[in-house]
């Protein structure tokens, strides 16, 4: 049955790269949107057409290898953006910018998220080598510049890349990736003495502490590792699971929301431990207020803008991520000290509750498009 529309306005937001249950592009925004547009996300993966929690997934077929990707899933994307006429794009990807160009003088609305700061981010890519990430970087910066401020609004991820953008386009908004807490609020523990893992929910990078993580179970005793998330590389994959403290890690490989809810239900502790690369120190990780939501303490890195998360809210514990031994000692001191840890996890809750959540945010979006679909 033909869902019931309250907007006349169609919007479609586009991706060439992201999975089409991408947690901010499709389980907040999408359908969040899609109680009050008629709403549209068009994917390259080759999984079909579908239509789910009000949201119609248009599928333009999988495209493999980088560069396949963005020359042809590009096209194949703007061919269907121009079929679906639609009164609204929201762009996901950095390559799918020229095409908002082109909807641009087809008279169409469009908008670009920057989930990342893209020309930092590329300065940490390790398969390209030092000269070329200053150029490309370079060269990004300059064409962000050029194209997004030709561009009706941007939505950030975070406030640092908002007030990034402002300087290129004064219709600039963070929309950032706080919990729909319906998801974890109502999370069950397990007992005290039958919890005694930690947990890290998400990819699997050297920049993102798996390495550091692992080999601080080495000075822990009667604590495992709960891993939900796949390796971005084989061979650090490899490099891993034969390092020594592999031996007390639980790993489940990538899980859907159901099974994310799971493992927060089974840690006393969530980890949060990713390298002071540029990226990630202004960034808002979303799986650190998941933990806060689900009422465990956090073991997050110690820079300056999570540490005053953390310390505002006294919800955890601030470490050096590239430390394993420092690592080692929060977890010790959460899982020696449970009362004080289950007051960390409640006083998380009760942040995200207040003002760390979707509703807030959804909000927000919904404002920014009535401005500028007028």
């Amino acid at each position: 049955m033909k869902k019931k529309v309250v907007s006349m306005y169609k919007i479609a937001h586009l991706s060439s790269a992201h999975p089409r249950f991408d947690t901010r592009i499709f389980v907040k925004q999408c359908c969040s949107l899609g109680k009050q547009f008629d709403t549209y996300l068009v994917v390259a993966d080759g999984k079909g057409n579908e239509n789910i929690h009000d949201v119609n997934i248009v599928d333009v077929g999988i495209y493999l290898g980088r560069k396949n990707r963005i020359l042809n899933a590009t096209k194949a994307v703007y061919t269907k953006a121009v079929e679906l006429n639609a009164d609204l794009y929201h762009l996901h990807d950095p390559e799918l910018i020229p095409i908002g160009l082109k909807l641009k003088k087809l008279g169409k609305k469009v908008i670009f998220d920057a989930h990342e700061d893209l020309p930092n981010q590329i300065q940490s890519k390790h398969y390209l080598n030092s000269i070329t990430k200053k150029i490309l970087s370079f060269l990004v910066k300059k064409y962000e510049q050029y194209a997004c401020s030709k561009l009706d609004g941007i939505v950030a991820a975070t406030p640092f890349i908002r007030d990034k953008f402002l300087n290129i386009n004064t219709n600039t908004i963070d929309i950032n990736n706080f919990p729909k807490t319906e998801e974890f609020i109502k999370i069950k523990h397990s007992n005290v003495t039958d919890n005694n893992h930690v947990c890290y929910i998400g990819g699997l990078a050297d920049v993102r502490g798996i390495t550091q993580m692992v080999e601080a179970l080495d000075f822990v005793d009667d604590t495992r590792l709960l891993i939900a998330g796949n390796f971005a590389d084989a061979n650090l994959e490899s490099k891993v699971k034969q390092m020594n403290g592999w031996k007390k890690v639980d790993f489940l490989g990538y899980v859907d929301r159901e099974g994310i809810q799971n493992t927060l239900s089974k840690s006393f502790a969530g980890l949060v431990v990713l390298h002071p690369t540029q990226s990630y120190l202004d960034s808002l990780p979303v799986k650190m207020f998941e933990y806060m939501c689900a009422g465990i303490p956090v073991i997050a890195s110690d820079f300056p803008l999570w540490r005053s998360i953390v310390d505002e809210a006294q919800c955890g514990l601030c470490v050096d991520p590239l430390n394993p031994s420092a690592i080692a000692s929060a977890i010790k001191t959460l899982n020696t000290n449970r009362i004080e840890a289950k007051k960390m996890g409640e006083n998380g809750r009760i942040a995200v509750l207040e003002k760390y959540n979707w509703n807030i945010e959804e909000r927000k979006l919904f404002e920014f498009y009535s401005k500028i679909l007028g």
